[in-house]
């Protein structure tokens, strides 16, 4: 007797064997393993990540994060070639050093600590805020922390090429992305004027949301390329998505929903252009499926 639920488990214990094998890996490549669409591969990953069998990282590789098991985060360090360029300086250095007093390293090097999040665990001692290396044991900590002078030297501020980013020096990181998403929001949605390609992008947004009665609750992200962000409609809070292009795409939907599974809200996509009809039929289709079977 045919049991969907059985095979379901089948697919995800493929998936999970598979990663096990190769390390982090895409999906697009566990795509191929499992002969799935990304669409499906990535509702199959989403719920490992749910289940904790699985985890993400948080650097790109291309335009995609990798998946990998708990516990093999080391593993990751085989991709941080993948890092942008002033990452690439953070993680090298903490590579070296081990250790670093968050005040006196260099204020870009201080925001690309924080982007690093894969490699650089924050910790704070004696009212200070350190970042110690993915792969220091906790006896290596130790050790260097009795190396560590007792008084730092502080790095001048005015020498950083964001003024406003090198602010947000803070002790934990929830307050960071609090305190980032407050200064993206006033920098964005306070302009009276568009600047920038990005910008007429951005007031765009904000004009089709204040004819749409529409209240702007916080900013999630923000980029010349996209738009995220939390709104409520009708006294519902739910995440919008806004594509700076004519036309979307499957991986443009994906991302959209990993975000809104991340923020557990139902989501809202905008695009400068009308669907196409395919993908209006591939969206109504998937609504419906209620699985896919490979024939043994």
């Amino acid at each position: 007797m045919f049991q969907p639920q059985q095979d379901h488990l089948q697919v995800k214990e493929r998936i999970v064997s598979f990663i096990k094998i190769k390390g982090p890996s895409l999906p697009v490549h566990i795509g191929k393993e499992i002969n799935a669409s990304i669409l499906f591969t990535s509702a199959f990953l989403s719920e490992l990540i749910s289940e904790k069998r699985l985890k993400i990282s948080n650097l790109n590789v291309g335009n995609s994060h990798l998946y990998f098991i708990p516990g093999n985060e080391p593993l990751l360090e085989g991709f941080s070639q993948h890092l942008r360029s002033k990452e690439k300086d953070a993680f090298e250095l903490l590579k070296q050093k081990r250790i670093l007093r968050d005040s006196e390293q260099h204020p870009a090097i201080r925001v690309a600590l924080r982007e690093i999040k894969d490699f650089a665990i924050p910790f704070k001692k004696d009212d200070q805020f350190y970042w110690k290396y993915l792969m220091v044991s906790d006896q290596e900590l130790i050790n260097k922390m009795r190396e560590m002078p007792i008084k730092p030297q502080m790095v001048k501020e005015k020498t950083f090429e964001k003024p406003i980013i090198s602010e947000q020096i803070i002790v934990s990181k929830k307050e960071e992305i609090k305190d980032k998403k407050k200064i993206i929001k006033k920098e964005i949605f306070n302009k009276k004027t568009p600047q920038k390609k990005g910008d007429k992008f951005f007031n765009k947004v904000k004009e089709f949301l204040s004819k749409s009665s529409i209240e702007i609750l916080d900013v999630e992200d923000a980029s010349k390329d996209n738009l995220i962000l939390k709104i409520k409609i009708n006294n519902k809070e739910r995440l919008l998505v806004a594509y700076n292009k004519k036309k979307i795409d499957e991986s443009d939907i994906i991302k959209a929903y990993k975000k809104s599974l991340e923020l557990d809200l139902e989501y809202i996509i905008l695009s400068l252009g009308e669907p196409v009809k395919k993908m209006n039929e591939f969206i109504e289709a998937v609504k419906k499926l209620d699985g896919i079977k490979k024939i043994e």
